[in-house]
């Protein structure tokens, strides 16, 4: 693969606002580690999780701004961005429905993190809606999620929907555990993931994220590998996934 061709669109770089990094040095590191890793591009997404991480947009977009103020003149990082990691609840739908949640840059898609233990009901019709607005869902570590451990048929029809499933590639190193790992090749063999990224949290995670890719690489092959990690995401970005 080409230097900087990868687009990572799962990455946690924003200091002290999350389960992250927690200084602005951590997350220069990891980003410059990604860089090096052949990632062009990364985008941030903080948690915006009631209760847990009470973060909203305007909070997000100053702690970004701040960041990327800080890394301007910093060498070998690659091109930066923001979104939001949304945890499927009432309060974070109604964000949504009144435009203030964080999409990926350009306005198109949107990452959504589940509760692990189950799916929440009426999933199909709010993806529907949220596709009427323009914003594609993308449905964050889908191998994490116990429903889909005993059934991937859950998964395929939120895909044969519109949702784009994005592998974490971590759990192909085993991060998260065997069942995880057996369930991530499980989902790649069967198709269902659009996209892969990192979901890294620190500079700690740059070597199993290196392992990771050329297990996921040792799998599918270098091409399908180069686009889920490269030309998918940058479709997400994009707006130009096709149906």
């Amino acid at each position: 693969m080409s230097g900087g061709a990868r687009c990572d669109l799962h990455c946690h770089y924003l200091p002290g606002i999350d389960d992250g990094v927690c200084s602005v040095d951590e997350g220069l590191a990891l980003c410059r580690g990604l860089s090096a890793l052949g990632f062009g591009t990364v985008v941030a997404t903080p948690h915006m999780r009631p209760g847990m991480f009470d973060n909203d947009k305007q909070q997000l977009t100053t702690a970004y701004v701040g960041f990327t103020e800080r890394a301007r003149n910093e060498p070998g990082l690659p091109e930066l961005g923001l979104a939001a990691e949304h945890f499927y609840d009432d309060v974070v739908l109604s964000r949504i429905g009144r435009g203030e949640a964080l999409p990926y840059p350009g306005g198109h898609a949107l990452l959504l993190e589940f509760p692990p233990e189950r799916l929440p009901l009426g999933l199909v019709e709010q993806f529907f809606r949220m596709q009427v607005r323009g914003l594609r869902p993308v449905i964050a570590h889908p191998e994490r999620y116990s429903p889909i451990w005993k059934s991937s048929e859950a998964l395929r029809e939120l895909v044969e929907r519109g949702a784009l499933a994005l592998l974490d590639v971590m759990a192909l190193g085993g991060k998260y555990g065997r069942k995880p790992q057996r369930i991530a090749e499980q989902l790649l063999d069967d198709e269902l993931y659009f996209a892969a990224c990192t979901d890294s949290h620190k500079p700690d995670d740059l070597g199993l994220v290196e392992r990771s890719i050329e297990r996921l690489t040792s799998l599918v092959g270098e091409e399908l590998a180069d686009t889920l990690l490269a030309e998918h995401p940058r479709q997400i970005l994009a707006g130009t996934v096709q149906d």
